[in-house]
């Protein structure tokens, strides 16, 4: 490796952050010039401070549950959970602590180091939360990492979900401020990082990424990002996620991203958010094999295991561990 550019490199990182702390603020032109370098320079640069702060072939692995599903009152717009649109997802009781405890034994057996449990609400009602706080016990007793995504929280319910052995909280931005109001109405921006501030008082590691591909710009997600990255603590897990169109949903019809387009995301939020983890998340059964080899290059270091997401699709473990092997990566901690 060139030592100079490896040089460059390092210091462009660590000037930015040290450890997971935040030294100097990113903004949107620092970020949409990471866009805007050669695509080879952009991803030599992403794999150096990669390289900086984790081991290149190693791949962090989660599983995602949904446990009560449909019958959102919220609007977002890519969201075949919310039930005002009709896209045949049912409005579902939330599942047995039994089966929920199951599918958490499967996912350790294929790999899995944390499992996360979803639920389709604003938020949850106290009554909502006591089951959940079983099923988050009984997981982390398996030796699993724990995360949730309930909705918005209100006073004093990270701190139950914390004392219950939850690890990782769940609570993405979407995209830059600027364009949340083109996808999202029923509840603000700053509902959300009220959200992720709770969980971070309550001593919890926060999961907050996005959605690209929504018809959002360059600037925008390279604002996404800013946002992320300026955060007094950036998140420990970033899911990047491609829209998944779902038919009988606003965004159903957008344009798809540029494969290239999306990989420069993932490229500048490993560069950006050095010490996290980068996730790709919704929408891996729409990528290549090449496509993901490339995000894994550019920094990408945790998926998504499993046949589904929530309610949308997923590759199966059989076709990641295919890819792992051809890659020779291997799950964190194995």
């Amino acid at each position: 490796m060139n030592n100079v550019a490896e040089n460059n490199a390092a210091d462009f990182a660590v000037s930015h952050q040290t450890g997971n702390k935040t030294v100097q603020k990113w903004t949107v032109a620092d970020i949409i010039a990471l866009f805007e370098m050669p695509f080879s320079d952009l991803i030599h640069r992403a794999q150096t401070v990669h390289r900086l702060h984790f081991d290149p072939n190693e791949v962090q692995v989660s599983t995602l549950l949904s446990i009560k599903t449909g019958g959102c009152p919220e609007d977002c717009g890519y969201c075949p959970q919310a039930a005002r649109y009709h896209t045949g997802v049912e409005n579902e009781d939330m599942m047995a602590l039994e089966d929920v405890v199951a599918a958490a034994r499967a996912a350790k057996e294929k790999g899995a180091s944390r499992f996360c449990m979803g639920a389709a609400w604003r938020g949850p009602k106290q009554r909502d939360l006591e089951p959940v706080m079983k099923m988050i016990a009984e997981v982390k007793a398996m030796g699993l990492q724990t995360c949730a995504t309930l909705g918005m929280l209100k006073e004093g319910q990270a701190e139950q979900l914390r004392q219950a052995g939850l690890d990782y909280y769940n609570h993405n931005l979407d995209t830059a401020p600027e364009f949340y109001g083109e996808v999202i109405s029923t509840r603000t921006y700053q509902d959300r990082l009220d959200t992720l501030e709770q969980v971070r008082e309550a001593g919890m590691n926060v999961c907050c990424g996005g959605i690209v591909g929504m018809g959002e710009s360059r600037n925008q997600r390279a604002g996404l990002i800013a946002q992320l990255a300026n955060m007094a603590t950036p998140p420990e897990s970033v899911p990047i996620n491609l829209l998944t169109q779902v038919e009988g949903t606003p965004l159903c019809g957008t344009e798809p991203l540029d494969d290239f387009e999306f990989i420069r995301t993932v490229a500048a939020a490993r560069i950006t958010m050095p010490a996290s983890h980068v996730r790709l998340s919704a929408g891996r059964s729409q990528m290549s094999d090449t496509m993901q080899a490339l995000c894994f290059i550019a920094g990408a270091n945790s998926v998504f295991y499993g046949e589904k997401l929530l309610t949308t699709g997923n590759p199966d473990t059989d076709a990641d561990q295919q890819l792992f092997d051809k890659l020779g990566i291997r799950p964190e901690g194995i």
